[in-house]
């Protein structure tokens, strides 16, 4: 049977300059995630989305664990109002923590260093390293064009079919919070035997 999330990885970002509906987004989520009696594990900056989020989420009565390298705390825009802060060294020790701390990811619209998050998240579930649900919370449509990116990449045998079983598409935080409601955290895989790369595929 999964086992019940009771930690949330967002990824989003922290510019300042995107439209209110995505920012109304990240509010909505840290709400919910808070209302749901979950931890938000996130990306420990208070400007931006990030920022929003976390208000929200603590707002709600959700434990925050902001993850943010040193080079971001020496800019001054780390989130010191978290109930945990830990500061990196660098990018990629915030992102195995990001996803170590969390039972379950939601990527919130975002720019290059969402992707990379995000696809760095699909590529560990696709490859067996984790089996924790993964969703895109697709505002206003913005990750159309990256899902047919992929479609393509399917078409054209880059990608194989499997990788559409990996993640979830949702267009609302309402749907989010369900799918991971209703998939928790599934049991690992038993092993097969098998250790070529073919098995993971």
């Amino acid at each position: 049977m999964p086992q019940p999330i009771q930690a949330v990885t967002v990824y989003c970002s922290s510019s300042k300059e995107v439209a209110a509906n995505y920012f109304q987004a990240a509010s909505d989520l840290g709400t919910a995630i808070g209302r749901c009696g979950w931890k938000l594990v996130y990306g420990g900056n208070h400007i931006g989305m990030m920022g929003t989020l976390a208000d929200a989420a603590r707002k709600a009565g959700a434990k925050v664990v902001g993850i943010t390298p040193q080079l971001l705390v020496d800019k001054g825009i780390a989130d010191t109002s978290c109930d945990e802060l830990i500061v990196t060294p660098d990018l990629r020790q915030r992102k195995a923590l990001m996803e170590q701390r969390g039972d379950a990811f939601i990527a919130l619209p975002g720019g290059i260093g969402t992707f990379e998050e995000i696809f760095e998240i699909m590529a560990g579930r696709f490859l067996g390293y984790h089996v924790k649900p993964i969703v895109l919370l697709n505002v206003a449509g913005y990750y159309d064009p990256l899902l047919a990116m992929l479609k393509h990449g399917l078409e054209q045998g880059f990608i194989r079919e499997k990788l559409q079983r990996v993640y979830h598409v949702a267009d609302t935080v309402d749907s989010a919070i369900s799918y991971l409601k209703s998939h928790g955290i599934a049991p690992p895989p038993k092993p097969s035997g098998e250790t070529s790369l073919s098995a993971l595929e």
